[in-house]
């Protein structure tokens, strides 16, 4: 079973397309969509639910009316706000620091463990996939993600799925983190603007302190190929390969309006762009299968023992 992850430095590069469309190519895969705060992956293919599991995140301070003496000592101390007037918690505002319980005279707080979101496992026309959603307010992420991928690994077993296909998180953060750490092959998306290849920059710091082989893709490069040759300039001198150029293409947007990949919308699309982008999708899974293959580990072992012994 290979691991790939694709993650980009903001939100909107293209990770969800590209996700559901390898899907549709690897007929084989297990989908995780580790975007825990904004899962996309579900919009798109409409997954039937199979099983749902509660995530638990920080705790969260309960007061029991009954033996509250209403002191206040809770109310003054507390950093975050969370008391209220009339003696109960604001669970928006709790950091479950537990300061309140130590300080309580009559031991009339408590900590309780709440539920920070939901991990799913599903059914998608193309295989199974582990989603989640995190709840309003909540931050533990990167626990959450944990629980995602644990499901796409148990469901991968299960059905015998050869590939786990990770749609990761934006950023470069503790969620990123959870979805890339202990995978076999991280695909970073740029875009050709300023902060695109800063944020390919971090990403690839990231990847390199992980000790992850990494490749990275170039999404709509025609809108600043200027910037799209600085970034390959990048990827040249820090030795990642890139492995496509993406054209901005509306194929894209139509075929997320159909609730479609761009893979499906281009088999009965009459537009060439939308067979070429197709094509163009089709080769970089086609290169990304590859190098998650036994084969090509083996030759890169190979290659970097010889370079040693030179």
């Amino acid at each position: 079973m290979r691991q790939l992850a694709i993650i980009s430095g903001k939100g909107g590069c293209g990770k969800t397309t590209l996700t559901a469309a390898f899907s549709s190519l690897s007929k084989n895969a297990v989908l995780a969509d580790c975007d825990v705060d904004a899962s996309d992956l579900p919009l798109l293919l409409k997954p039937e639910v199979l099983k749902k599991e509660d995530c638990l995140g920080l705790e969260l301070a309960s007061i029991d009316p009954k033996l509250c003496t209403g002191c206040g000592i809770c109310l003054e101390i507390c950093k975050f706000g969370a008391v209220l007037k009339n003696f109960t918690i604001n669970p928006y505002s709790c950091e479950g620091c537990a300061v309140c319980t130590v300080a309580c005279p009559e031991n009339a707080v408590s900590l309780t463990p709440r539920i920070s979101g939901q991990a799913v496992s599903s059914m998608t026309r193309f295989g199974p996939m582990a989603h989640a959603k995190l709840g309003t307010g909540e931050e533990a992420s990167g626990k959450l993600v944990n629980l995602v991928r644990k499901k796409a690994l148990e469901l991968a077993d299960r059905y015998s799925c050869k590939f786990v296909l990770i749609d990761g998180p934006p950023g470069t953060g503790c969620p990123v983190m959870a979805a890339i750490t202990g995978t076999d092959l991280v695909l970073v998306l740029s875009e050709p603007t300023v902060s695109g290849l800063h944020d390919l920059k971090r990403a690839v710091e990231l990847t390199k302190h992980f000790r992850i082989p990494t490749v990275t893709c170039i999404n709509r490069y025609d809108i600043n190929e200027k910037k799209s040759l600085e970034i390959e300039a990048f990827c040249r001198e820090t030795g990642i390969p890139l492995l496509a150029r993406l054209p901005y293409a509306d194929v894209t947007t139509e075929a997320m309006m159909k609730e479609e990949t761009v893979i499906e919308y281009a088999a009965h699309s009459e537009g060439s762009e939308a067979v070429e982008f197709a094509n163009t999708v089709r080769n970089l899974w086609e290169e990304l299968e590859m190098r998650l293959s036994d084969t090509f580990k083996e030759k890169m072992c190979s290659e970097a023992l010889d370079t040693r012994e030179l």
